[in-house]
C-alpha cells in the first residue's frame, strides 16, 4: 500500500502580522494522529518547523506566540526580506 497519510490543518492556523512582518502559521497533524506539528512560513517561502510535536493545536499556537514575544518576528523571515 502506497496510500499517503492525510493531513488535517487546524482551524488555529492563520496569517499573523506584527512589526510589519507577516507569516503563515500552519498547525497540522496526520489524520489518525493525536499530536500537532507547528510550521511558520514567511512571504518568501522560508519555513521554520519545530522538531517537537504538541499535544493540542492550542499548545502549538501558544508556543508560536511565546516565540514571538521572546525573539520577535524577524527570526521567522529571511534576512533579505527585512530590507
Amino acid at each position: 500500500m502506497n496510500e499517503e497519510a492525510k493531513i488535517v490543518l487546524s482551524p488555529l492556523s492563520q496569517e499573523f502580522s506584527r512589526d510589519g512582518i507577516t507569516v503563515t502559521v500552519e498547525i497540522s497533524r496526520i489524520e489518525d494522529g493525536s499530536e500537532w506539528a507547528l510550521e511558520v512560513i514567511d512571504t518568501q517561502g522560508m519555513s521554520t518547523r519545530w522538531e517537537d510535536l504538541f499535544p493540542t493545536d492550542a499548545a502549538a499556537l501558544a508556543e508560536f506566540l511565546s516565540a514571538v514575544e521572546e525573539d520577535g518576528m524577524s527570526v521567522f523571515v529571511m534576512p533579505s526580506a527585512l530590507h
